[in-house]
């Protein structure tokens, strides 16, 4: 089972809210729509970084973690994930 860990940016404060998903895309679609009350306050969300694990332990363990990450640990990696992904577009990796 693929399972991943995701950071999510909030359009309205550009808070931060970590998270857990087999399918990051589906996920921040519930984001958004409100559906999801942790986070209904701080709606609409941008997807701006996830990672691939190989099991629960694994991707809660990368959860905990990137959760005591302060905001510029975050603003970092949020910029460094869509330079990757748009570089794995132009090579037709998407």
């Amino acid at each position: 089972m693929k399972i991943f860990t995701y950071l999510i940016q909030s359009f309205i404060d550009n808070s931060y809210y970590t998270g857990i998903s087999e399918n990051p895309t589906k996920r921040l679609k519930e984001h958004n729509s409100g559906k999801l009350k942790i986070t209904s306050n701080k709606k609409p969300f941008k997807l701006v970084y996830y990672k691939e694990h190989q099991n629960y332990k694994e991707a809660r363990k990368h959860e905990k973690w990137l959760k005591k990450k302060n905001r510029k640990y975050k603003d970092n990696l949020a910029k460094h994930a869509v330079v990757a992904q748009l570089v794995e577009q132009l090579h037709g990796k998407e």
